[in-house]
């Protein structure tokens, strides 16, 4: 059986490479001619890191990142109202989180594929379901492959998914994001920690990627689709002058083209993500706004248990099976980060929002953590 997957992003790359360790046949198709060094910076939780390591890549991927061992939720200034060391976790999972830049991650994952089984410049057009139960997919240069089964991996603006479901809708926050990586060195105490600072109406995030490179990202209240008239830097430096320095000094310390701009949205959780032969996966199916840091997770999270599913019963399509494992930890996910997002931006009540922050139980916090990282390491069809 030939899968096909469609999108060469994190998640279409994990699961090819979990593919390849499974002994799937499998070809993946990408829209863009060449890998550009494109993106900002990425977490990857343990339960990410659990599937890389069990595709044996999670020593590369932490000596190309940075890890992540305590996480504040602070004001402004710094003064925290969430402080989490990730000491437990550590003990139960053997790492914590690491922050990497996205498109080293995609590289070391692309770097891992066979090249016969990689097609650049191969941007999707159509598919078309055959009599004989296959598919043909279509390419924007004219060319064309036949395949068992299809998967779309292809972002949250989906060309399979739009073919597939016609209905579905991204919904947009009402929230725009910056990001950006500057070239600086951060105080010792920042090195291993990660740090969101919520203002009135707007928040700031920091994660050092490397040695002297910090990811950061700046999010507030807009109109979709805006575009930055006048210089982005001076605009966020307005923005942010009431903040901690360090939030100056980072956008500060990042060239005008690196900054990023990109509205946050996700899609309108789907009842389904197949139909016959064809899949969705990652933000394809089921994109999630960026708040609980789970995005990129999830994708790597679809690829293990998609791949191992498979490799469990090679002549079954075990897409609804694949959906049954996966739904209710997602849409979970997917329906907090989005509540996350809109309570970080309260313009009233946030003195009581800050309150039960500040005095929320740890380890109720913990647990909600392990529930989330926990993965199911012996998979199988019910």
């Amino acid at each position: 059986m030939l899968y096909t997957i469609i999108g060469a992003g994190i998640g279409g790359l994990t699961t090819a490479l979990a593919f390849e360790r499974n002994d799937i046949d499998y070809q993946i198709f990408e829209q863009t001619p060449e890998l550009l060094e494109v993106g900002a910076g990425i977490w990857l939780a343990p339960n990410a890191l659990q599937v890389l390591d069990h595709l044996d890549v999670l020593g590369e991927v932490q000596q190309k990142g940075n890890t992540i061992n305590r996480i504040t939720l602070g004001k402004a200034d710094l003064t925290p109202l969430s402080d989490n060391y990730q000491n437990n976790i550590k003990d139960i999972f053997g790492y914590t989180t690491v922050a990497i830049h996205r498109a080293k991650l995609q590289k070391l994952l692309f770097d891992k594929i066979p090249k016969s089984k990689i097609h650049l410049g191969k941007g999707f057009h159509r598919y078309e379901e055959l009599s004989n139960d296959k598919i043909k997919v279509l390419f924007e240069d004219g060319s064309s492959v036949e395949t068992d089964y299809l998967i779309g991996g292809d972002g949250i603006h989906s060309k399979v998914r739009k073919q597939l479901f016609p209905g579905s809708k991204t919904r947009y926050s009402g929230q725009t994001c910056w990001r950006g990586i500057a070239d600086i060195s951060l105080d010792e105490e920042f090195h291993h920690r990660g740090i969101e600072l919520w203002g009135n109406q707007i928040r700031f995030g920091i994660s050092r990627i490397s040695e002297n490179n910090v990811y950061w990202f700046a999010v507030a209240i807009d109109k979709q689709n805006e575009k930055d008239e006048a210089d982005t830097k001076k605009k966020l430096l307005t923005m942010f002058n009431d903040f901690h320095p360090i939030v100056s000094n980072l956008i500060s310390s990042t060239s005008r083209e690196h900054i990023i701009r990109n509205d946050i949205s996700d899609i309108k959780p789907l009842e389904i993500w197949h139909k016959n032969n064809i899949l969705l996966i990652g933000d394809a199916g089921h994109a999630t706004t960026p708040n609980m840091g789970q995005g990129g997770a999830q994708a790597i999270e679809d690829a293990y248990y998609l791949s191992e599913l498979i490799s469990k019963n090679t002549n079954k399509n075990i897409f609804e099976i694949f959906e049954q494992k996966r739904r209710k930890k997602v849409n979970q996910i997917v329906k907090q980060s989005w509540n996350t997002g809109r309570i970080a931006h309260w313009r009233y009540g946030k003195g009581l929002r800050n309150f039960f922050l500040k005095n929320a139980p740890k380890k109720m916090i913990e647990k909600q953590m392990l529930e989330m990282y926990r993965i199911d390491k012996t998979v199988s069809i019910p």
